[in-house]
């Protein structure tokens, strides 16, 4: 309660994979929260984006139509204050894979 250093580290994490998804060419929208959403539009697409990502090691839950207006499905990152900068270098490098196998970015 005396401190804001956990605090201090979910935000610099969620503003360290919101540049770098953005970084990539993800649409990751306006997120004012550490919660960053990747944008992928089409339902499917959006579902085996998520699972490839699942795959590969990374939890990125699709949200899709009803959840969220039909055409705008998206795939929720949540990072916290334990992960680390190589765990988040980590999930940038699988997202950029999974990005251009699937046609994304």
């Amino acid at each position: 309660m005396n401190s804001s250093t956990l605090t201090d580290k979910l935000w610099e994490n969620g503003n360290y994979l919101k540049v770098g998804l953005k970084e990539l060419g993800f649409n990751i929208g306006n997120s004012e929260t550490p919660i960053t959403p990747c944008i992928i539009g089409d339902e499917k697409l959006t579902q085996q984006f998520s699972k490839r990502l699942i795959e590969e090691g990374v939890y990125a839950k699709a949200i899709v139509y009803p959840t969220v207006p039909k055409g705008t499905g998206r795939v929720r990152n949540m990072p916290s204050a334990s992960h680390t900068k190589e765990m988040l270098d980590t999930a940038l490098s699988i997202y950029e894979k999974v990005g251009r196998e699937l046609g994304v970015i």
